[in-house]
């Protein structure tokens, strides 16, 4: 459904391309780059690991689980959009292993070219997903801006033993991803005029879908490590778990599910400028075999709003992680490739 409230389409005010207009992951690597961080003994996750979310000890069983994200629209449909931003937000503490439990909306609206009532409708589908997810809203900050972003700031429990972060590869594990990709290339198309309603219908859904199930499931197999893979693309944040990991890692690029008209579409040259700016920040880490097209590559480097998360899990366990996914409802969940000893910190695409 595309919003028709004073004829705005949602997707027409965002200034960037595609997707989320995160800034480049190499622009964000050198600002942060050499900065005196503050220390604390129980900071588990800080920023310079470069994590999905920050872990703060509170106590031998406790720990506080934190992360924010927010965006510009990628559909029309306001509720959609809030459904969506907050998924994508909630993912990080899944992809830690979390449990979230309280959260903060944050928005910069365009009071004087959009109506309130479209920002009412952002917030109830936020609010749905809060609800879904047992989250408490506990405030927000909201200023005017002259391009709409909505998302949320979201804290959550995990024990301090406990926690699945990016760089905890075994070499033999199996890499299982749980939702396809190409959401970037299809936003660009809906941004565009291009998609037809049943893509849009089929991939808000899938970004609206919370990785809740995925992450309770997980936690019940030997699970050496996990991300949720959003703006940097597949490729960048599995190359985020490979660097300084001492593994390499082997994709089946057939195997990684995603959306057909993605396909089309990047045929088409329909590429968000982030994919551009993922390939170019990660591109050095990754080997391409021959037969891999490149319509193919660019789908593997797109950035994805509120996309699944990646599991590196025992490769003992890999099919039945899959089954009980599928028998769960998480019905694109497929072992994509295995960790490797050598070639160390490399990611070949076959």
């Amino acid at each position: 459904m595309i919003s028709t409230i004073n004829n705005i389409r949602l997707t027409q005010t965002v200034k960037g391309a595609g997707c989320a207009a995160k800034l480049a992951p190499g622009d964000l690597d050198r600002a942060l780059c050499g900065l005196d961080l503050p220390v604390d003994d129980n900071l588990l996750v800080g920023l310079e690991q470069a994590d999905d979310a920050g872990v703060y000890k509170i106590s031998d069983d406790l720990a506080l689980v934190q992360t924010i994200d927010f965006f510009p629209p990628m559909v029309d449909d306001p509720y959609a959009f809030g459904q969506i931003a907050a998924a994508n937000a909630l993912s990080d503490i899944y992809a830690m292993g979390g449990i979230p439990k309280t959260a903060m909306n944050v928005v910069a609206f365009p009071a004087k070219t959009m109506d309130i009532s479209i920002l009412r409708l952002i917030i109830e589908g936020g609010l749905n997903k809060m609800r879904e997810a047992g989250v408490v809203l506990v405030g927000g900050h909201t200023v005017e801006d002259s391009e709409l972003k909505y998302g949320l700031s979201v804290t959550g429990f995990i024990h301090p033993d406990r926690i699945l972060t990016k760089r905890c590869l075994l070499a033999g594990d199996c890499l299982v991803l749980t939702k396809p990709v190409g959401t970037g290339i299809i936003s660009t198309a809906i941004k565009a005029g291009l998609a037809g309603q049943a893509i849009i219908d089929t991939v808000t859904r899938n970004m609206a879908t919370l990785n809740r199930d995925a992450a309770s499931i997980m936690l019940g197999f030997t699970v050496h490590a996990c991300t949720d893979i959003t703006g940097f693309g597949f490729l960048g944040h599995l190359a985020e778990m490979v660097v300084y990991s001492g593994c390499g890692v082997r994709i089946k690029a057939a195997n990684v599910p995603l959306y057909p008209e993605s396909l089309e579409w990047a045929a088409m040259g329909l590429i968000p400028a982030g994919t551009y700016n993922n390939r170019s920040f990660r591109g050095a880490f990754v080997d391409f075999d021959m037969n891999v097209s490149q319509k193919v590559q660019d789908l593997l480097f797109d950035p994805q709003t509120s996309g699944g998360l990646l599991i590196a899990v025992a490769a003992r366990e890999a099919d039945m992680l899959v089954a009980a996914l599928h028998a769960n409802g998480v019905e694109s969940a497929a072992i994509v490739g295995e960790v490797v000893a050598e070639p160390a910190e490399r990611i070949i695409v076959e």
